[in-house]
């Protein structure tokens, strides 16, 4: 029997599927997942449940036809939705760069990547060296590292700087009693460029109730940028790391290691249209060159 006639027998529909219905089906998944992790992951969550337990007062008020809750609903979702955008405006910023962050691009179009340095490894080791030793004599630091996204409101902060980042630098700016220890401090690339800056502390209640105000103001600062932040607990004397919204507690010094390597690099990537025009470019200056060295005497 045919695949025509047994839908026809047995009054099956199959819909026409192209290639467009397929990746339209692919983008919808993919933004409703993205949505739901961050509903899940902020405070979404809550006014998510409050919209549900709205929307069944509303279904029972359209069940029971009172009109008067039914009229007020209506003419209150426009204001309720203008409240939601204003009340979540951080969280929705942060959806956006983190959609931002997603490299579509270099999987649909060809692009050429290369890798370039964020900071040297020197600057990576320099960290690692004040970190732990200002966690043995337990003195508290806050080091937020950055990478793609611009820290320049948080860098407005505090005090700018310009300096090479160093052990002793990094000491000598937490050292109790000094100018600079209080707040944290911001590395772009290989320099300090704002001490005593001011981080949003984060909101999670999954945070341990042992952790203080430093320790909540890394995890908020790793929530609205995809920066990495090193803490040093004053109390303890243990280093964390807080990324992603994440905080990974009493580190090793491997461990933080592995940590600013995977950020160390940045990629760099470049349409190859532009790459083949810059490789003809530079081929042409190099033909440049070596005819005017033949024409010299």
């Amino acid at each position: 029997m045919m695949i025509s006639e047994f839908t026809e027998k047995y009054n099956l529909y199959f819909p026409d599927i192209k290639l467009t219905d397929i990746i339209e089906v692919l983008i919808l998944t993919f933004l409703i997942y993205q949505v739901m992790v961050w509903i899940k992951n902020t405070k979404a969550w809550m006014l998510l449940k409050g919209i549900i337990v709205l929307a069944v007062f509303i279904l029972i008020a359209a069940v029971l036809n009172m009109h008067t809750i039914l009229y007020l609903a209506k003419n209150s979702v426009t204001v309720m939705a203008t409240a939601a955008i204003v009340v979540f405006q951080p969280e929705l910023r942060r959806a956006l760069e983190k959609l931002g962050e997603k490299q579509f691009l270099p999987s649909v179009v060809p692009f050429e990547t290369s890798r370039e340095a964020r900071f040297s490894e020197e600057t990576r080791e320099e960290m690692i060296r004040a970190a732990f030793a200002m966690g043995k004599v337990k003195t508290g630091a806050l080091i937020v590292v950055e990478q793609a996204i611009r820290l320049t409101e948080y860098e407005s902060t505090g005090i700018r700087m310009d300096c090479l980042v160093s052990s002793q630098v990094l000491i000598n700016i937490f050292e109790h009693n000094t100018p600079l220890h209080d707040g944290a401090i911001i590395v772009r690339g290989d320099r300090i460029v704002s001490a005593t800056c001011y981080l949003p502390l984060s909101d999670n209640m999954g945070i341990s109730k042992d952790l203080g105000t430093r320790h909540r103001a890394a995890v908020g600062m790793s929530e609205v940028s995809d920066a990495l932040i090193i803490a040093v607990s004053e109390e303890t004397g243990a280093v964390s790391v807080a990324q992603g919204g994440r905080l990974a507690r009493n580190v090793t010094e491997e461990e933080l290691r592995d940590r600013l390597s995977d950020i160390q690099h940045k990629k760099k990537e470049t349409g190859r249209i532009a790459a083949l025009w810059k490789g003809r470019r530079k081929n042409k200056n190099e033909n440049e060159k070596k005819t005017d060295q033949q024409s010299q005497p």
